[in-house]
């Protein structure tokens, strides 16, 4: 058996300066008076549809989700499951950034391309439905790492509450935890882009191998961080560091290397350093804050 993920809501609990920070959201959004946000069903969205829901209710929030086949399917179902268990009411628009050939391309800037696009569909929404502010869920701790899709944000005046009043991102998973909110504990997924080398040209085949592989490793039982990184044939799979030895040898790794094969690729590594955010990006020499 693989080695067991231990979730404990006593490990996150909020403390009081995380519980005042979420004062000080209620009252912003309160303030606002309404909202649309940008919901992708991470940990981050979901804990501000929330807020926003108890702050204004529920005729004056929309959470929007852009669907494009650099999403996931298994968030777009947790989005919707937290959606309907908490009542945030949902629109869901298509976005078109694979079609975009600066995006398509996967420059450095690749986030960018596509925030563009998906806030150049979510602003006239809030238009015409009246909504104060558009928001998205960009934490404190997001702001020392490489996001150029932060510049698409600045340049629709989307608002990031959550970076603006210092939450971090572990402030988040407790105060979610004590909300009941599911994805408290989620391990964090960004696009299905993220797992290309830069340069590597984003295609709907290479999204849906990546796919593909990644929900069969769930299927084996593997939880918490996982990626698996593209290199043409070749797949590189990086996993919680507690789980590497598990996942490396023996009739483990067989039923690892298989998942993966099935999935389309035709060599698998296992990193032995384990999941690192932003891996691409160091293998891409690039660092925080560069657009």
């Amino acid at each position: 058996m693989p080695p067991a993920q231990v979730h404990s809501l006593e490990a996150v609990e909020p403390d009081p300066i995380a519980r005042e920070k979420e004062a000080r959201l209620l009252d912003w959004f309160r303030a606002q008076g309404s909202a649309l946000i940008g919901f992708s069903g991470g940990v981050d969205s979901a804990y501000l549809a929330c807020v926003a829901l108890e702050a204004v209710g529920a005729a004056r929030v929309l959470a929007v989700i852009g669907r494009s086949a650099s999403y996931p399917e298994a968030q777009w179902t947790r989005a919707r499951e937290v959606a309907d268990r908490f009542g945030v009411p949902v629109l869901e628009v298509d976005t078109d950034e694979l079609n975009d050939p600066r995006y398509a391309a996967n420059p450095a800037d690749r986030c960018y391309f596509c925030k563009r696009e998906l806030w150049s569909r979510l602003a006239p929404i809030a238009a015409e439905r009246g909504l104060a502010v558009v928001v998205d869920g960009t934490n404190a701790d997001d702001l020392s790492d490489h996001r150029p899709g932060g510049r698409a944000a600045r340049e629709r005046g989307v608002a990031s509450p959550l970076a603006g009043l210092g939450f971090s991102k572990d402030e988040i998973r407790a105060l979610s935890a004590v909300r009941g909110i599911p994805t408290w504990d989620q391990p964090s997924s960004p696009c299905l882009s993220s797992r290309l080398p830069y340069g590597t040209a984003v295609t709907p085949l290479r999204l849906r191998t990546v796919e593909r592989a990644e929900a069969s490793l769930r299927a084996l039982g593997i939880e918490g961080d996982l990626r698996v990184r593209y290199f043409g044939a070749t797949a590189r799979v990086e996993l919680d560091r507690g789980l590497v030895a598990y996942w490396s040898e023996g009739a483990a790794r067989a039923r690892l290397d298989e998942a993966v094969r099935a999935a389309g690729f035709t060599e698998v590594e296992v990193d032995p350093r384990g999941f690192r955010s932003g891996a691409l990006n160091v293998l891409a020499g690039i660092t925080a804050g560069e657009a």
